[in-house]
């Protein structure tokens, strides 16, 4: 299970510095352009794109490396039960909330489905916002490598969750954590 997510987060890594550079090689053919009197019209409508579609590629990355905003450190000062239902309940709404994006993000391909980008009127509106829904499920995927790998060490894991004080736990890591 381990190989596997490690190559997921390749291939998400990979996405991400293509869009990367992409994005870098367009905006620099555009600035050429423009600095030579023979701005491309497209450009900026693409720059945008592929920034837009960076970010959601990068989020699907972070999500499998487990690199998101959370507070480890305030989980583990929790008592053993409430720690254990906290991190249920966590993984529970980031699944859910991911798979309603997922679902509205496909009806909104629906809605957009004649429209077509300004400066390249051959281009669907659909396909540029079709990262919308596909970077949700490549979240859900993520996530779920990660709970299918933790439910491999779940009796570790419960083992910490039910300690009288979780290791890690500190107030200064707690404080540090919250101030983020």
């Amino acid at each position: 299970m381990a190989r596997l997510r490690r190559l997921y987060e390749k291939v998400l890594e990979w996405i991400v510095i293509g869009l990367m550079t992409v994005l870098a090689v367009e905006v620099t053919v555009g600035v050429v352009f423009r600095t030579i009197g023979h701005s491309l019209v497209w450009y900026d409508e693409v720059a945008s794109i592929l920034l837009a579609w960076l970010t959601f590629y990068g989020s699907a990355y972070a999500a499998a490396k487990r690199g998101h905003i959370s507070c480890p450190e305030l989980v583990a000062m929790m008592p053993p039960g409430p720690r254990v239902a906290v991190t249920i309940v966590v993984e529970a709404l980031v699944i859910g909330f991911f798979a309603l994006l997922g679902v509205v993000g496909w009806q909104v391909l629906e809605v957009l489905a004649t429209d077509t980008l300004v400066s390249l009127p051959e281009v669907p509106v659909s396909y540029v916002q079709s990262v919308i829904p596909v970077s949700a499920a490549l979240i859900i995927v993520a996530e779920l490598l990660i709970i299918v790998a933790e439910l491999l060490i779940l009796p570790e894991a419960l083992a910490w969750a039910r300690a009288e004080r979780a290791q890690g736990a500190t107030a200064e890591g707690a404080a540090r954590e919250a101030s983020h």
